[in-house]
């Protein structure tokens, strides 16, 4: 029985690492070999922790409120989604997403990005504010050059995020803009958003 055990024990550490190889595509199968199995499920828990407070932040961030019961509720529901992904992740047969993004090119692209905000978030509020609310509502498309899904998602969602404009509908080779102010220096600021988000692609295979 002794025996047994201990096979089927070291069945059970291959099987895990060879899926915990597979959860991580970007170069690290040379040191998968040398992981134990405590290690790799606590690398998982500490993922899970890192996402929990990455959503709790955003979402602090969005909302404001400091009321005790509001942010625990916040911080319960961040723990209670990454618990519902972690659950699909693990019952998904599809193969998993591998991240291609350098990730110091993406942080300075993420800086950035903020500072575009600031300054749509500062020209929108003038919009809005002025007497003659000088809106010039207008759809165009906007190619993209991204390889990768990844990338071209994280483009949307940047234009998305871009307070006075927002991404309406995804085609094979662009996206559909909705601006609330249009001007033709837009397509020169999107076409530049465009080119800083492809920077940050990885080797697209």
């Amino acid at each position: 029985m002794t025996v047994f055990t201990h096979k089927f024990n070291n069945f059970n550490l291959k099987n895990n690492q060879t899926n915990f190889e597979q959860s991580y595509p970007f170069s690290l199968a040379p040191v998968v070999e040398s992981i134990t199995l405590p290690q790799a499920k606590g690398i998982h828990v500490l993922r899970s922790l890192i996402t929990a407070i990455l959503l709790f932040a955003l979402w602090f961030l969005m909302s404001g409120i400091t009321k005790p019961l509001t942010l625990s509720l916040g911080a319960g529901s961040a723990l209670f989604a990454v618990f519902i992904v972690r659950r699909m992740d693990n019952a998904a047969d599809a193969e998993r997403l591998a991240v291609r993004l350098l990730p110091f090119a993406f942080i300075k692209y993420l800086a950035w990005l903020m500072g575009e905000i600031a300054k749509s978030n500062w020209a929108v509020t003038k919009i809005i504010m002025s007497p003659k609310m000088n809106i010039k509502q207008n759809m165009f498309e906007v190619p993209f050059t991204q390889k990768s899904d990844l990338g071209q998602t994280v483009f949307a969602n940047s234009i998305t995020l871009t307070p006075g404009t927002i991404s309406v509908e995804v085609e094979a080779d662009h996206f559909l803009v909705h601006a609330l102010s249009y001007t033709p220096d837009d397509n020169a600021a999107i076409a530049d958003m465009d080119a800083r988000v492809t920077q940050t692609e990885g080797q697209v295979s």
